[in-house]
């Protein structure tokens, strides 16, 4: 492919596209970190459980994500074809599939919560995890409001409200966290359970400023029919959970194959799984900012090809690729520098220290799969292609990275860093085969 003149005007609408998509992808992410790092001052027994914890919620919580996400191409694709009344029946649509996913979600994280008992971690950690877990899949109730109407906005290319309201919510758990889990100012010192309950809290307030924004903003008035229930659409419904349900499948198999290498990580002891915490915390940052571009990628992608512009579309998605993968080499290298200073940021454990230090380093060395894979998976579901990608996931994690790592880790010695080893394996299998993934799809549009 060789790289044309206007590949600079590709480069800035994907940037002002995304950067406040990746700042408020960061507020996601950054209330996981200062969680970490605030917990990890009462102890390693408490980190370690917060990586119990959150380990398993996030597969709950992407099982939510992804069945938002699939709102953003739907709308993207509707309002390149200007096309307002399916851009309106997808919002009303959008916020209540949304709604209930996030209701059974929380039913669901709920009910499943005693296995955390058999999954042979240290008995300490689980009795700690446990109620932490609780309350965090309660937040799945505000967290899934909150992305109905995120991404029904995104896929308008408004991106910079939910980047706002990210940074006002991750401001506020910062001070709920010193409250509730110091138990300063005159509340009480919840410690873990305060962390959760701060999360839960900025959440609702996430929730409310959307759902305000899009229900009032002038800009927006076109696309709100009367919420009546003759607009209630099962067509609608079912094409959001048809498009989303891979979509989150994908996700699951990706998210799963980091918290089941949490649970691997715990038969070897509570310090590791500390810092497994710890590492998986910073990658989760670069991730989840690569996830911006990625989602900067779906908009651009889906509204080009709804309007029709198969060659503009796939410069869109290659200038995407071409932006993480030097976003993600930057921070690689960072990471690289950094690895010995970040971890004591959590705790003072010297143990803990220099276990997530090794796994730092093996983060830096997948900075470029891992953002290679989540653009990929982001340009093809602007195109609708969920299916294979969800295939792709599965072969990728579950086939090759979890048995490597399992190897690596126990078979071999290798403890955590042989179990991370896998993932970085996993990660560069599943980049290469989405890279052309998109490139087969691209050229035959």
């Amino acid at each position: 492919m060789m790289l044309s003149s206007d590949y600079k005007k590709h480069f800035q609408e994907n940037f002002f596209l995304a950067y406040p998509v990746v700042l408020s992808q960061l507020g996601h992410v950054l209330v996981s970190v200062v969680d970490s790092i605030m917990v990890g001052q009462t102890g390693t027994l408490p980190l370690a459980a917060s990586s119990l914890g959150n380990s398993i919620f996030t597969v709950v919580m992407v099982l939510g994500l992804g069945l938002s996400i699939s709102i953003t191409p739907l709308v993207a694709g509707a309002h390149g074809r200007k096309n307002k009344k399916r851009i309106s029946l997808l919002l009303i649509n959008g916020v209540l599939v949304c709604t209930a996913g996030g209701l059974l979600l929380f039913l669901s994280g709920y009910l499943i919560s005693p296995l955390l008992r058999h999954l042979n971690q240290p008995v300490q950690v689980v009795n700690l995890a446990i109620p932490y877990f609780h309350i965090l899949c309660f937040s799945m109730l505000p967290l899934m409001v909150f992305q109905g109407f995120r991404q029904f906005a995104e896929g308008l290319s408004l991106t910079k409200q939910s980047m706002y309201i990210s940074v006002i919510a991750n401001a506020l758990n910062v001070v709920g966290n010193y409250m509730l889990i110091y138990g300063k100012w005159g509340a009480p010192a919840l410690g873990l359970n305060g962390a959760a309950i701060s999360t839960m809290l900025s959440r609702v307030i996430m929730a409310f400023m959307m759902g305000y924004y899009v229900m009032n903003a002038k800009r927006l008035k076109v696309y709100r029919l009367r919420w009546k229930r003759k607009f209630i659409s099962v067509r609608h419904m079912s094409r959001i959970i048809k498009l989303g349900w891979p979509i989150s499948l994908q996700m699951a198999f990706e998210v799963g194959a980091f918290s089941f290498s949490a649970i691997m990580i715990g038969w070897l002891g509570a310090r590791e799984l500390a810092a497994h915490q710890i590492a998986i915390s910073i990658a989760s940052l670069t991730y989840m900012m690569a996830g911006g571009i990625a989602a900067a990628a779906t908009i651009r992608v889906g509204n080009l090809f709804g309007r029709g512009q198969v060659t503009e579309m796939q410069k869109a998605g290659y200038s995407s690729l071409m932006m993480v993968i030097i976003f993600m080499s930057t921070a690689g290298l960072m990471l690289i520098l950094l690895n010995n200073f970040i971890p004591q940021l959590y705790v003072k454990d010297p143990e803990v220290i220099k276990v997530a230090a090794g796994l730092i380093i093996i983060a830096a060395l997948f900075q470029i799969s891992d953002g290679v894979q989540v653009v990929g998976l982001g340009t093809l579901r602007g195109l609708e292609d969920v299916k294979i990608p969800s295939m792709i996931s599965l072969l990728a994690y579950w086939g090759v990275a979890l048995p490597i790592g399992y190897v690596l880790g126990f078979t071999l010695g290798g403890g955590a860093n042989g179990i991370w080893t896998g993932l970085l394996i996993g990660l560069t299998i599943a980049a290469i085969l989405l890279f052309f993934r998109f490139r087969k799809l691209s050229l035959e549009k």
